[in-house]
């Protein structure tokens, strides 16, 4: 139980997305069948599924930020040869913290200042929101583990393990 826990912590965006994922693929297949076989639809299923929808999209980035599986990023860092690639992570880390931090303070303040109510529910636009103040907070907080990660390869001339995985493979290797 405590290694599934484990487990769902370290990878909690991709869970939490799956779900999202699911809302929305299982709300679009409803409204599909009931406009086309029943005649009618619902009119909240399109804002929920939207609304889903930009929650997969944002925990997705996180996700792909924090597994380095956002293309560009290695893309620059394989262009150099391998002696300097640990100083252009560095850089990028430090340019990906300071843009997401940005990003992280003006989608809060968006956030907070949303007055803005769904059409059909009624529902305010925060909640979906929220998901985009989550997604950068979460990159910032990934950025700056890979910068401090990657000033202490450029300076203390150790391996480190850059990926975010289990607590206990991250460290120094010796």
């Amino acid at each position: 139980m405590k290694e599934h826990l484990r487990k769902f912590f370290v990878h909690f965006e991709l869970y939490i997305g799956a779900v999202f994922l699911s809302i929305t693929s299982i709300l679009v297949l409803i409204n599909v069948f009931t406009r086309y076989f029943l005649q009618f639809t619902f009119n909240w299923t399109e804002e929920v599924a939207v609304g889903a929808f930009v929650w997969v999209i944002f925990l997705g980035l996180a996700s792909a930020y924090k597994t380095k599986g956002l293309i560009g990023v290695e893309v620059l860092t394989n262009m150099v040869p391998d002696k300097y690639q640990p100083v252009v992570l560095m850089l990028t880390s430090t340019v990906v913290t300071i843009l997401s931090s940005a990003m992280f303070y003006l989608s809060f303040l968006y956030f907070k200042n949303s007055t803005k109510i769904t059409a059909a529910l009624e529902v305010s636009y925060k909640y979906i929101y929220v998901a985009i103040v989550i997604s950068f907070g979460l990159i910032t907080i990934y950025s700056i583990y890979f910068l401090v990660q990657s000033i202490r390869k450029v300076f203390l001339k150790k391996d480190v393990k850059l990926e975010i995985g289990d607590p206990e493979d991250q460290g120094v290797e010796e």
